[in-house]
């Protein structure tokens, strides 16, 4: 794991001569910003116009060099420790996959609590302070935008009609407590980052992967699943962290307008959740509307209230004491954290 940070490190000092992104020389700040995957073509298309034009938006002398992780080598479990070293100065990060740094991340998005946006929306905010404040102390890094892919549903290349039929099936996970939902259902969770599943979907490595309908459609997914289950287990929050030394740099009137400016991203990221899925759901099936997804033929299954409560149930039941047990065993304030955070925001409580 050394090796790969110092590889890492090597390839973005590199890349820092060479910025995709960089403009004015002479700037007072020159930032290496590693975004996200590039298979994730909405997302990454709003990072790079942001970032593009962040010197005009915040009206800090700032150079970027902006590239997607993939491009960089980057694995997205190595994101905080990546901060931490330094080797980046901001990063797109899946917090769900980073968290098996430090388990009390996940908190923010333990999969089946929040599986509507509008809910999500007052995890994060409750959650929020508490996440920077560890991120601070432990990973030298601190928060600019905390957001939503969207609701991570499935997509399979076998005959998937319910909950039930992912018994015995191999699906790809990219969080603890998706892991252990999936493994309640009967399925094999295999845990893969985005870039991974396409391939893995082919050569039948995964029957069934979990993403978001934009970001799959995206991604091509519909290309290699012929069935389409719609049922939300999260969010898959994701955030743009900062390490503390690059932000230190800046003084505190920069500092409020570089935040202010990444607030625009974050609301940004948080419209495409909330209004672009359902275009990419429709386009992944071949229904209409679909205006701005390429458009496949895949099957759509029609979620049941059965199993909707059934996510809701082991959220309480499985998903909540697992990680509960996991953080609680890094902090023994973890689950209190939790229960007087997005808990009493929620009306859920950790026995």
């Amino acid at each position: 794991m050394k090796q790969t940070t110092r590889r890492l490190t090597r390839l973005a000092a590199a890349l820092c001569c060479g910025a995709v992104l960089a403009t004015a020389a002479q700037a007072a700040q020159n930032l290496r910003v590693t975004g996200n995957f590039a298979q994730n073509v909405k997302h990454v298309s709003v990072e790079t116009a942001f970032f593009e034009k962040l010197k005009e938006k915040s009206g800090v002398d700032v150079a970027v060099n902006y590239n997607p992780m993939d491009v960089v080598g980057v694995r997205a479990p190595d994101a905080l420790r990546m901060l931490r070293s330094g080797a980046f100065d901001i990063m797109s990060v899946q917090i769900g996959m980073a968290s098996r740094d430090d388990p009390f991340f996940e908190g923010i998005d333990v999969v089946g609590v929040a599986t509507d946006m509008e809910t999500l929306k007052t995890a994060v905010e409750a959650y929020r302070g508490v996440l920077d404040e560890r991120l601070q102390k432990r990973f030298n890094a601190k928060v600019l935008t905390l957001w939503p892919f969207g609701p991570q549903v499935f997509l399979c290349n076998a005959p998937v009609n319910s909950l039930d039929d992912l018994k015995g099936l191999r699906v790809r996970s990219f969080t603890p407590t998706m892991s252990a939902l999936l493994e309640h259902f009967g399925a094999t969770p295999v845990t893969l980052q985005f870039s991974e599943v396409y391939t893995a979907l082919q050569r039948g490595v995964a029957s069934c992967g979990v993403t978001s309908p934009t970001s799959s459609n995206s991604g091509s997914w519909p290309e290699v699943t012929t069935h389409f289950l719609p049922v939300a287990v999260s969010g898959s929050v994701q955030g743009h962290f900062m390490n503390l030394d690059a932000w230190k740099r800046f003084s505190p009137e920069e500092q409020a307008k570089l935040e202010a400016a990444f607030r625009e991203l974050e609301e940004a990221l948080w419209e495409v959740a909330r209004n672009a899925n359902d275009d990419a759901a429709n386009c992944s099936t071949g229904r209409e509307p679909c205006k701005e997804h390429k458009k496949f033929s895949m099957k759509m299954v029609e979620v049941t209230d059965a199993d909707r409560a059934r996510i809701k149930d082991a959220a309480q039941k499985v998903t909540l004491p697992i990680w509960a047990k996991s953080c609680n065993a890094v902090d023994p304030t973890c689950s209190k954290t939790w229960n007087e955070t997005i808990g009493k925001a929620l009306g859920i409580t950790i026995q």
